[in-house]
């Protein structure tokens, strides 16, 4: 078996794609049941975000085109689709990325919080499904350990740099004095709390939060001193924005462009309207982006904010590579370890029956009367035979490499002395 990680992320896999490709919070745990169901996988979990949706299975290495077959079914997804965008890793491979990953080092934000949070999300969801085992649970602790060991020991998450932190900046680019500008926001989950208290604390003039739950909306509003309002109001409050973020888990656009365009025309002519889509599927229909007036960005577009901010953190991130290449290793040796447990344990089971049949044979060679040193030497002479039987035949019977590989092996094992030719 094998710790793989099948995934694609922001690094080589467009909005479109990524979107494509997700799993809903709420399918998760259906498609978990679904996927380790397949033959030859141990374990599963999935991680999917607006950034990343990612495999992790304990399988054997010839399930990798079944596991990528069942994804691509699942997303209704075209043959060879999903492997235009795909990476994969395979055991210290996989151990290294999945501690980077949750250290913030993979992210589009080096050091942003929010992975961490979503990848304990994804634990909880696997391991109410069962879907996992000792490997991906051990795998998943030792993740969430080492990142909180690199923020402890590095400045990595020192900056209030995120997807949020780097939405605020690019809309104090667009707008040069916040004070005098209201925002929309759509959504009320993490990441628009972010973004309101950002905005908040750069003085944003008005901040109205629309959400399915309004509940939940009036709980943020009050936090930033804004106004809530339901999902089925938002046509009434577009044309008063300045500002539209929306981020939300819907699976079809929240804002439509014909309710756009239709607040457009109550809008006072030529005011510019900035809205920024964070969103996996996204909230807002792109061809809103093309209405006069209108500056659409998606996650993708906030990469040139985001590489400037990544400046601040590139030192603090090679103490923290530093870090998880060592911890990493650690996880390794656990792993190889307990691979040579079983392997042990197979061992002594094995010499255990050996021994318990030999031992059988010479108790009824006692019984039969025959002289207690003769049975002796019958016990010690086919015991031994036995136990050197299997490794006697696989040293003769290998090839030239093997056999040289094989007899080192075989004097470290027995302690034997290096041979003097």
């Amino acid at each position: 078996m094998a710790l793989i990680t099948l995934g694609l992320s922001h690094h080589n896999a467009p909005v479109e794609a990524r979107e494509r490709l997700a799993f809903a919070e709420s399918d998760l745990s259906l498609a978990l049941t679904r996927l380790r169901a397949l033959p030859g996988v141990d374990e599963a979990a999935i991680i999917s975000t607006c950034n990343r949706t990612e495999i992790m299975a304990v399988a054997a290495l010839d399930e990798e085109r079944r596991i990528l077959d069942w994804w691509r079914r699942e997303r209704q997804a075209p043959e060879g689709y999903l492997e235009k965008f795909l990476y994969t890793h395979r055991d210290n491979g996989s151990i290294t990325h999945s501690l980077r990953v949750a250290s913030g080092l993979d992210s589009m934000v080096i050091g942003e919080p929010q992975i961490l949070g979503q990848m304990k999300q994804s634990f909880a969801v696997a391991n109410e499904t069962r879907s996992l085992g000792p490997v991906l649970s051990r795998l998943f602790q030792h993740s969430f350990a080492v990142a909180k060991l690199v923020r402890n020991e590095t400045q990595v998450g020192a900056h209030p740099v995120s997807m949020a932190y780097a939405a605020v900046q690019m809309s104090k680019r667009i707008f040069a004095d916040l004070h005098e500008q209201t925002a929309l926001l759509i959504g009320a989950g993490e990441m628009i709390q972010l973004i309101a208290r950002y905005l908040n604390q750069h003085g944003i003039g008005h901040i109205v939060v629309a959400n399915r739950s309004l509940e939940r909306a009036e709980k943020l509003a009050r936090e930033v001193r804004g106004y809530a309002i339901s999902l089925n109001d938002l046509s009434g409050h577009i044309g008063n924005a300045d500002l539209i973020i929306s981020s939300t888990a819907a699976s079809g656009y929240v804002l439509e462009h014909s309710v756009m365009e239709l607040a457009a025309g109550k809008r006072r002519r030529r005011k510019p309207v900035f809205m920024i889509d964070l969103a996996v599927p996204r909230d807002i229909d792109p061809r809103i982006g093309k209405m006069e007036d209108v500056y659409l960005y998606t996650v993708d577009d906030l990469r040139s904010v985001i590489e400037e901010n990544m400046k601040l953190r590139e030192a603090s991130a090679q103490q923290a590579e530093v870090l998880v290449r060592e911890y990493a290793q650690e996880f390794s040796h656990w792993l190889e370890g307990r691979d040579a447990a079983a392997t042990i344990s197979q061992l002594r089971a094995h010499a255990r029956t050996q021994r318990d049949d030999v031992l059988e044979k010479a108790r009824r060679r006692l019984a039969s009367g025959e002289a207690p040193e003769d049975v002796m030497n019958f016990l010690a002479d086919t015991l031994s035979n036995k136990l050197m039987h299997a490794p006697s035949q696989a040293l003769r019977h290998a090839g030239a490499v093997e056999q040289a590989l094989l007899l080192n092996a075989a004097r470290k094992l027995y302690g034997l002395p290096d041979s003097e030719n």
